[in-house]
């Protein structure tokens, strides 16, 4: 390197540590008590109304001794200040099984897991600087693209120490949480915390985030002696925890996969000769409009004709995840219901097929 480029790098390193300067900061649930301003808002309209509603559902999933909590998580809410709200809804019980997409899990949880950070971005910045400075931005918020390689070579290496065979996303996802326990930075990670609690996690689009890279680099240097990702088992283990809690509550952030990936267990357990019910609990918080059609944006009542969700208790909350959901856990946190729930620890279910 000439002389030249030594000083065009101390620029660019300089520019990329003021960017990468402010840490996003990840709410926490309980320092405040969010019941008063949710009660105040169930006598409101409009979207505090349909808050104040979305809460109670959650209040009864919580309350109902017989309901298993499922979380479909999509979007970015995790690299937005949410990640320690998911990490706490695992450590206080408040829910027993996570469908979500791989950027959620290993982009973010388990990036940070590693010890990496997401910043706040400052100001407008031209995305040509970010990609010659390697930062990566998703909307106001930038990622250390440098940090989120050494992400993808974690998951290589978590890889590299498996048995060659075809594994669920779950499987994977826990001998991530197990590698969190020995080489972690970061006690309050979702990922760490679901592995050791005993909650499983299904990424039913896997391969579509960081894991995609590492396990490509896995199968490449391991031609013949590779593991894989089967969907189809996903699939299969997640209906056959549908048929093993029956009662069932839905508390959806987002849509896309995940939402639809956890609602058809129902249908699949019916094709597979079993009678369970529908969810009996469905919450959805969404910016999606319904007028595309769109299957983030579909109403739980829709669901409700396919077999899926039942229409008693269910409610969809059109908004921003960020602004709406540290309301809704810090209200049931603070009413206690999660202390005399049952642990599921549904994970053991599949101890005996391993």
């Amino acid at each position: 390197m000439n002389q030249g480029d030594k000083e065009k790098y101390s620029y660019c390193t300089e520019d990329k540590e003021a960017l990468l300067s402010t840490e996003v900061e990840h709410i926490d649930i309980k320092r405040f008590d969010a019941r008063p301003i949710v009660e105040a808002m169930k006598k409101m309209s409009f979207t505090s109304r349909d808050l104040g509603r979305a809460a109670e559902i959650y209040l009864k999933m919580l309350e109902d001794k017989d309901c298993a909590i499922i979380l479909s998580l999509a979007g970015s809410t995790s690299a937005g200040g949410c990640m320690d709200l998911y990490a706490d809804l695992v450590k206080y019980n408040m829910v027993d099984c996570i469908v979500a997409t791989g950027a959620a899990i290993v982009d973010m949880d388990f990036f940070e897991g590693l010890g990496f950070k997401h910043y706040q971005a400052q100001n407008e910045m031209d995305d040509r600087k970010l990609r010659e400075l390697y930062i990566d931005r998703i909307y106001d918020t930038y990622i250390d693209e440098e940090s989120l390689q050494a992400c993808d070579h974690a998951i290589y290496d978590i890889a590299n120490s498996l048995e060659p065979r075809a594994y669920s996303s779950r499987e994977f996802i826990s001998a991530m949480g197990e590698y969190l326990t020995k080489h972690g930075k970061k006690e309050h990670s979702l990922v760490k915390l679901a592995y050791e609690h005993q909650v499983p996690i299904f990424c039913p689009a896997f391969t579509d985030c960081s894991a995609g890279f590492g396990l490509v680099k896995h199968q490449m240097d391991n031609p013949n002696n590779h593991l894989t990702i089967d969907s189809v088992a996903d699939f299969r283990e997640l209906t056959n925890l549908k048929i093993h809690a029956g009662t069932t509550g839905l508390f959806m952030i987002g849509g896309g996969v995940p939402k639809n990936f956890v609602q058809d267990t129902v249908v699949c357990a019916e094709i597979l000769g079993n009678e369970v019910d529908m969810h009996k609990y469905a919450i959805q918080i969404t910016v999606a409009d319904v007028r595309d059609g769109a299957c983030s944006s579909s109403t739980l009542k829709e669901a409700c004709s396919w077999g899926k969700v039942d229409v008693a208790y269910e409610q969809m909350v059109y908004a921003e995840a960020t602004s709406v959901l540290p309301l809704i856990v810090s209200d049931a946190y603070h009413r206690g219901a999660w202390k005399n729930r049952r642990k599921w620890q549904l994970s053991k279910v599949f101890d005996h097929e391993n």
